[in-house]
């Protein structure tokens, strides 16, 4: 059980993690132990989550997001599997906690009458300096 907040607990069988090598340095021991983890979460099959927070987790999950609806993390920082699990488990946590803010919508406002008046008097003053430039006779 992953708890993301109160209200929302993601049950183990939407996780799936699979171990393997992890790549770099690492000695002799690297070529043994499988400690990278891919954790694999079935985001659109997952009755814990709305719609809307599906959709949000979409866009935010981006290259992750596969095309039968899941989320995949591969997490290969420690040498540790143990630790490992724990960084793809928070990272899955937070990138959902991040899908649960409703984004606010953006009210239109208009421009203030000073801000008008400053954009038309800096236009004709450009104007104006553009008309002395031309040689004289020409308008």
């Amino acid at each position: 059980m992953l708890r993301i907040n109160d209200d929302i607990a993601i049950a183990e069988w939407e996780l799936t993690e699979s171990f393997t090598r992890s790549g770099g340095p690492g000695g002799q021991n690297v070529n043994k132990v499988s400690t990278a983890v891919e954790l694999r979460f079935e985001a659109e099959r997952s009755p814990h989550l709305s719609d809307a927070v599906k959709r949000r987790l979409k866009r935010l999950a981006g290259r992750r997001w596969t095309q039968d609806g899941a989320i995949v993390l591969r997490v290969e920082e420690t040498r540790s599997q143990a630790q490992n699990r724990q960084i793809a488990r928070d990272r899955l946590a937070d990138l959902i906690r991040a899908a649960l803010v409703v984004p606010r919508r953006r009210i239109p406002t208009r421009p203030t009458k000073g801000s008008i008046r400053r954009r038309l008097q800096s236009k004709a003053t450009r104007a104006q300096i553009k008309a002395l430039r031309r040689p004289p006779g020409e308008e």
